[in-house]
């Protein structure tokens, strides 16, 4: 059952960018603070709208 927990939890986390914002800091030698998350997650959001769209 822990397994599965974890599981879900690791789930909910990657698709809550959590994990993807963690691997930011590390990359960057960052610690969390709300203006950091604010960079990322502007970073993110006009990365994935400013990409061309096939079709």
């Amino acid at each position: 059952m822990r397994k599965f927990w974890s599981l879900v939890v690791g789930l909910l986390k990657e698709l809550a960018d959590e994990n993807a914002y963690e691997r930011h800091l590390a990359a960057h030698g960052r610690t969390h603070s709300p203006e950091e998350w604010r960079r990322f997650s502007e970073h993110r959001l006009q990365a994935k709208y400013t990409r061309a769209k096939c079709c």
